[in-house]
């Protein structure tokens, strides 16, 4: 067995190893979609917001100061901070259920995960705070449950798993399933629990965190909730096994398919009670995670889903594979540092990482470029685009909007008029904010999400405003078709190419808009409120 000063070192370097690497990647990429629109929730706050509860703009106003300081890494740092304390909290779940060993294989687990790595450890998501809060939630839980109702400390520890539970629901609203999971628990192995006037407590206390969402969502009749209610319903139609492909083979990829490996081992070993230790702990991890799983699964057989939804289940059971791991191999039981297993999941990890970052900032492998006669891309579609070319893009469009401004030929007044929430929350943070330009949506709120609110905020239209648009090669679409009614005239597009690694692989294209002829409709009040979940972010 590893002595306990021994892992402690290792894991404090973990834990430096792990962040800076994170603080690196942070600092040097460009900012992907869900981020710069989640800026917004920092620079409009409020009770709550379109897509997700406000807990991602706190943290962004936190972690850059109230956006004193909004370069990438700092709009990125809360998610980082997060990443780091989640890896401790991980460590102390896995000690929960046996030794500081097997609390050092949950801690690695969690930092060879894409979702928690990435996703929720590098970009500014709502994933970020989310699990910072389940995670601690649920050790909190864990905890109760090993000292059973009865136990000295019990119902204090469910008391502050009601408020950090809240916070997770003031996150994101499937942090719902720690409280069904843990119902689910004290129903089936435990109902002693329901005895309990903490239990209630708990349940109020965080219902009275997540109020603000509630009114904000009964002020503008619950069009939040019904728009997540619209991604995952059900419809009738013929069942769908390539979704269902795509939803599991994400699953798998997103969690890394050695962590994905183990844990699935690690529920088996579960039920065929191998597993030593709490058992009442281990099925409170299992009634959290496994109806989430199956939840997601079964819904996409009949619909899109996004696979890192299912991201805070396989890390609820990340302490029962490293209960595996321990238990269950040979270099576990003798306390091995880096089982094969976990070096393998590291190297895998380590092996996309690096493709994935060759791929955003050089081009490696998709870098085929676009024919700069018809702007169509050579090649398959390179999602990595993305991610990179916006700073080019201000630095081609700032001489054209300094020489329309001064000539006269544009309104010195002259916004920028985008149909959907990206690219205008691109724009609005790496054009217009550095220009001093002013972005606003015009289209249906199914489209602009909370850019319907903004434009209100931002002093919405005005008859004869000019605007500029803005589309790309990558992602083609033309404002004749959607504002000529709207506009006395608009002009033949400029271009402004983007190259990396010395190729054209992309053309973005700004259109001059003159002279807005009426006050075009509320959007935000109007009675289409319809929502088509293919256009919505996280």
């Amino acid at each position: 067995m590893i002595p306990p000063f021994f892992k402690k070192k290792h894991l404090w370097l973990l834990l430096a190893v792990s962040a800076l690497t994170r603080l690196l990647i942070a600092a040097f990429t460009e900012l992907g979609n869900d981020e710069v629109y989640y800026i917004n929730y920092a620079l409009y706050p409020d009770l709550s917001h379109f897509d997700h509860p406000p807990m991602v703009g706190w943290f962004i106003q936190l972690f850059s100061l109230n956006l004193l300081s909004d370069s990438e890494l700092f709009i990125r740092l809360g998610a980082v901070v997060a990443g780091t304390l989640n890896t401790w909290l991980m460590y102390l779940t896995g000690k929960e259920l046996k030794d500081e060993t097997t609390g050092w294989y949950a801690a690695l687990l969690y930092n060879v995960s894409f979702y928690t790595f990435v996703i929720s450890g590098i970009f500014m998501m709502p994933d970020g705070p989310q699990m910072l809060f389940w995670l601690l939630t649920l050790l909190l839980v864990v905890k109760a449950v090993k000292t059973g109702p009865e136990g000295a400390g019990a119902g204090r520890l469910v008391l502050m798993a009601g408020v950090s539970g809240g916070l997770a629901l003031m996150s994101k609203y499937t942090s719902v399933f720690l409280f069904t999971g843990a119902g689910l628990y004290f129903l089936m192995y435990d109902r002693r629990w329901l005895r309990k006037w903490e239990v209630y407590t708990s349940i109020l206390i965080a219902l009275a965190i997540f109020s603000p969402v509630i009114l904000w969502n009964v002020r503008y009749d619950f069009i939040s909730f019904s728009f997540h209610s619209e991604r995952v319903e059900v419809v009738k139609t013929l069942l769908r096994p390539d979704l269902f492909a795509i939803e599991l083979g994400g699953q798998i990829f997103y969690n890394n398919p050695f962590v994905f490996g183990l844990g699935v081992a690690g529920i088996v070993a579960f039920y065929r009670k191998r597993l030593p230790g709490n058992r009442d702990a281990h099925r409170l991890l299992l009634t959290t995670a496994l109806p989430v799983i199956l939840l997601f699964l079964g819904f996409s057989l009949f619909r899109r889903t996004l696979p890192h939804w299912t991201g805070p289940a396989w890390t609820t059971l990340m302490p029962l594979a490293a209960l595996y791991l321990r238990n269950e191999t040979a270099q576990g039981r003798e306390g091995n540092r880096l089982p094969p297993l976990l070096k393998g999941a590291a190297g895998f990890l380590a092996l996309v990482l690096t493709l994935a970052l060759l791929q955003i900032s050089q081009g490696w492998f998709l870098n085929k470029g676009i024919n700069p006669d018809t702007g169509k891309r050579l090649g398959i579609k390179d999602i990595t685009l993305d991610m990179y070319g916006w700073g080019q893009l201000r630095e081609g469009f700032e001489p054209v909007y300094r020489q329309d401004t001064a000539s006269g030929r544009m309104h010195k007044d002259a916004v920028i008029i985008q149909q959907r929430w990206f690219p205008a929350a691109n724009l609005d943070y790496y054009v217009a904010r550095p220009l001093g330009l002013t972005v606003l949506t015009l289209a249906e709120i199914d489209r602009t999400h909370k850019y319907a609110w903004i434009t209100q905020q931002r002093g919405g239209f005005h008859p004869g405003m000019d605007a500029y648009y803005f589309s790309s090669s990558y992602a083609f679409s033309d404002p004749n078709g959607l504002y000529k009614d709207y506009f006395i005239r608009i002009e033949q597009p400029d271009t402004i190419p983007v190259y990396r690694n010395n190729v054209l692989v992309m053309y973005h294209y700004v259109w001059r808009m003159r002279g807005l002829m009426f006050h075009p409709p509320d959007k935000l009040t109007g009675k289409n409120l319809s929502i088509r979940s293919d256009s919505y972010p996280d």
